[in-house]
């Protein structure tokens, strides 16, 4: 059962059970800003106005600091009632301790059902849930590729975007798998996934042609595509669909299309080598921000290891007190409003580790903290009885330069030459996503 709650008593001639009145729900403790307003009132006698500036000072942002006007007001007034000094400086804390974010009751109703209507779509429904929340993209805390890692963990098969079964959106199947849809694809165009999926509706295509016709498509549309790697149905990897993409000289004369010539003259096998898995990797995160392939942390595990730098995995089986190096991808940063503490999480191809860095520590290394996308964090393992773990850091080291080894550059002698206004590959311009940052 609920353990009982004493609650302290005014001086007579007040009500002694004033408290049970305003705090009974909440077993004495004051979380609502309604609450916070009538504990002012009764066990303070705040003037409604005066309770009113308590609720704004709780309730902005742009006033964090101005609560603390109203301590002298609200801890005299509760002790001139009759109450310990030391209980009415711990309700007064209790209010100021979550200040800076509290919100009224209906609030918290409704975000508490929100929170249970989603919680019991992830858990009956992942697929339906990580579409959801694909198309909803930019939002919260976690990125595309750990939404659909994530996902997969859950038991949800993950399509990969294709030309013969992809529209814009995410979508769950008959069979409840999900289709990554073609929204996924950096600086695609909506339009242009509307015309691929009116045209699929004739007949799936078979070649690069009968896409670019079909649909309308611009040359710039079939190189995202094969960037993607959205080839795959009508057999057609990465590097051989931007060759055959890179060969279109543009749209097609009107005497051609009358004739349903086809643009692309025969030519003997390019033979091209394959491309590097790591590499398929590397690509997949810079024009999708996902692969469905492998993790970037894979192919390194080899260097990390040999520097003595364990997985994410093994970091959360580590012991409590253990001392450990952990590298990973940086998913997120935060540094809670005015909070003496950093969080940081990063994941590799086993899991996540959760790392805290006191701001004592942070000056020193800001550069890597804030900036990396890539880290190797040394610390403490800190394991608390619920089983909840964090690395508490010392050194936070800036391993970005690794992330290099996943992609090469293109061989000039091998890829067709690019008009130079268009060289701007998005694999010369970035490794992986930037994380999802709140400060």
């Amino acid at each position: 059962g609920v353990e009982a709650v004493t609650y302290p008593a005014p001086a007579r001639p007040h009500d002694p059970d004033e408290l049970r009145g305003v705090l009974g729900r909440t077993f004495g403790v004051p979380l609502f800003q309604e609450q916070a307003m009538k504990l002012a009132i009764v066990a303070a006698a705040f003037t409604p106005d005066e309770a009113n500036g308590l609720r704004r000072a709780m309730a902005t942002f742009r006033n964090v600091g101005t609560i603390d006007n109203f301590r002298e007001k609200m801890v005299g007034g509760m002790m001139a009632r009759g109450y310990e000094r030391e209980f009415a400086e711990r309700c007064f804390k209790q209010i100021e301790g979550f200040g800076s974010y509290g919100f009224p009751e209906s609030h918290a109703q409704s975000f508490a059902r929100l929170v249970y209507v989603s919680s019991w779509i992830k858990c009956h429904h992942p697929a339906v849930f990580a579409a959801a929340l694909l198309n909803s993209q930019p939002m919260g805390f976690y990125a595309p590729a750990q939404l659909v890692r994530d996902a997969r963990e859950h038991g949800v098969e993950v399509l990969p975007i294709d030309v013969n079964a992809s529209d814009w959106d995410n979508v769950v199947t008959p069979d409840l798998s999900l289709r990554l849809g073609i929204r996924q694809i950096d600086g695609f165009r909506e339009q242009w996934a509307e015309g691929i999926s009116a045209a699929r509706k004739m007949g799936s295509f078979a070649d690069i042609e009968s896409l670019a016709m079909r649909a309308g498509l611009p040359n710039a549309a079939l190189r995202l595509l094969a960037d993607a790697d959205a080839f795959q149905s009508i057999a057609l990897d990465r590097r051989k669909a931007y060759w055959d993409v890179h060969r279109r000289p543009g749209p097609a004369l009107p005497l051609f299309a009358a004739a349903d010539a086809r643009e692309l003259a025969q030519e003997p096998d390019a033979m091209l080598p394959n491309m590097p898995l790591s590499e398929e990797v590397a690509a997949d995160y810079q024009v999708t921000r996902l692969s469905l392939k492998a993790h970037p942390m894979e192919f390194l595990r080899g260097l990390f290891r040999g520097e003595g730098v364990i997985s994410c995995a093994e970091a959360d089986a580590a012991k409590n007190g253990a001392r450990v190096k952990v590298a990973g991808v940086v998913l997120i940063r935060q540094r809670p409003g005015k909070g003496n503490a950093v969080f940081i999480t990063i994941e590799d191809e086993s899991g996540v580790t959760n790392i805290l860095l006191w701001s004592r520590l942070l000056e020193r290394q800001r550069s890597a903290v804030m900036a990396s996308r890539l880290i190797v964090a040394e610390g403490e393992i800190q394991r608390s009885k619920e089983g909840v773990v964090h690395l508490m850091a010392t050194h936070i080291i800036d391993r970005t330069e690794a992330l290099a080894q996943l992609s090469q550059a293109p061989d000039e002698a091998q890829e067709p030459a690019r008009p130079a206004a268009t060289r701007g590959h998005p694999r010369n311009a970035r490794i992986l996503p930037k994380s999802r940052d709140f400060h």
